[in-house]
């Protein structure tokens, strides 16, 4: 890592213009991969990213820069080019950078760097193979194991000089099931801010044999009549929904801009008093969490809706100061090439009052979505479209036969509303979220619960 002497150098050169504050984001990561396709192992990579990211702030004007250089004359050309971009005079900043050490929650028992290629290709093959054994009708599997040890420091103009260490492990299995020329395919991608011992928790067998099961449940249904109906919507990806249509719609970056369905609606009902939705990203070993977040402010657990009423936003350094309001330990980004913004951790609707068998019971004709897939969503409006991966048609209260080519179609406000009912069994799952600071680790999550009514989308 840079020595304080030079980070000191390099924040009063980017601060030379008049900047008002000053930020270095420096990164070191080192991320493997292997794929099986098949029935060997297809590819194996080794990435390393190492670079600096330079930002200053003037009010609420941002100007930022990076450099794959750690080379001085390099670092202070960067920050030279990005103090250019002001025309004034220094504001006679004192900068002494004193170190913060936070405690890290997330304690890594075996490291995936330490490990050999070999042990992790054992692991590989108990997931792929037990997907592509699974039916006959299995045609095709591909199986990865992604591993990534993300080091990251991050100094300021305020005086912070920290540093934070970020494992994580994951196993992607798709499969594809094959029957009279049809194909249909299932998934399953568990992953934690942990290292290897991930799957003492989580078997490679049953992540192979979910995936496989989807696949070929699917390739024997039916397909779903389109018409608006009540929808039951399962716990871990189901919460895909308040993330997509909703969860962005509460980031600082488009509530400060007036891009945003819930601008100035803080303290008002903006969902149904059975709803609570919280961003979380201080879970031990939960994929989304951080220690601090890109801004060098600790993880909060922040409740973004409390019993219907909107509480917060997620806020970033740059956006709150639009907003006149604190950050709150939002701000991510991919990587140093990226400018850091307002973004989610782990973000869930929180268990409810309801039993998770009352909810199906009270379905007389409509759709349990066991599992959801992508779908788009337009922020400024909340309008989404999401696909249902696995579903199944709900009669006189029972779940019956499975269904596909159904798609969840909808606002996010309207959907935060009619949500009904709120079970109890509360499940997170993981994704990658993209936006403008790139692609970032990210849990979604939710006990099953019931959309009185919503579109879906068909046959």
């Amino acid at each position: 890592m840079l020595s304080k002497k030079l980070l000191t150098e390099v924040l009063a050169k980017a601060l030379s213009t008049g900047a008002d504050f000053a930020e270095i984001y420096m990164e070191h990561t080192k991320q493997n991969t292997i794929t099986m396709v098949d029935r060997r192992v297809d590819t194996i990579t080794d990435l390393l990213i190492s670079g600096v990211g330079i930002r200053i702030l003037k009010g609420t004007r941002c100007i930022a820069g990076s450099t794959s250089s750690l080379e001085r004359s390099d670092l202070l050309a960067c920050a030279a080019r990005i103090a250019d971009a002001l025309d004034g005079v220094p504001e006679g900043h004192s900068l002494r950078l004193n170190e913060r050490i936070f405690g890290d929650i997330h304690p890594v028992r075996i490291v995936p760097q330490d490990a050999s290629n070999q042990s992790k290709i054992d692991l590989l093959k108990e997931g792929y193979f037990a997907a592509l054994t699974y039916h006959s009708d299995i045609a095709q599997v591909e199986a990865s194991l992604l591993d990534v040890d993300h080091r990251i420091l991050i100094a300021n103009s305020d005086g912070l000089y920290a540093e934070d260490r970020q494992i994580r492990t994951r196993m992607p299995i798709t499969a594809i099931a094959s029957k009279n020329g049809e194909n249909q395919s299932g998934s399953c991608s568990p992953g934690r801010r942990m290292g290897l011992e991930l799957f003492e928790q989580i078997s490679p067998r049953q992540i192979g044999l979910e995936a496989a099961e989807q696949a070929i449940t699917m390739l024997n249904a039916g397909y779903i009549k389109a018409g608006r109906m009540p929808v039951a919507i399962e716990n871990g990806f189901g919460g895909v929904i308040f993330h997509e249509a909703c969860g962005h719609s509460l980031e600082a970056s488009c509530v400060s801009i007036g891009q945003s369905q819930f601008c100035e609606k803080l303290g008002q009902k903006i969902a149904n008093e059975k709803v609570t939705a919280i961003d979380d990203g201080t879970i031990p070993g939960a994929w989304g969490s951080i220690n601090i977040d890109d801004e060098g402010t600790p993880a909060q657990r922040k409740v973004l809706i409390e019993n219907g009423i909107l509480k917060t936003y997620m806020i970033d350094k740059l956006n709150g100061r639009r907003m006149g309001m604190e950050a709150n330990g939002s701000s991510r980004r991919q990587g140093y090439r990226f400018e850091t913004t307002s973004r989610m951790t782990n973000t869930y609707i929180d268990n409810g009052p309801d039993q998770n068998e009352d909810i199906i019971k009270s379905i007389e004709y409509g759709l349990y979505a066991k599992k959801m897939g992508g779908g788009s969503v337009n922020p400024t409006t909340g309008s989404f479209n999401f696909a249902v991966n696995e579903g199944y048609l709900i009669r006189n209260g029972q779940i019956c036969e499975p269904v596909r080519g159904a798609s969840l179609i909808g606002k996010g406000s309207d959907i935060l509303m009619d949500i009904d009912m709120v079970g109890q069994n509360l499940e997170t799952a993981q994704g990658m979220c993209g936006a403008s600071s790139g692609s970032i680790p990210t849990d979604v999550g939710q006990p099953l619960i019931r959309v009185s009514s919503i579109t879906v989308g068909g046959r």
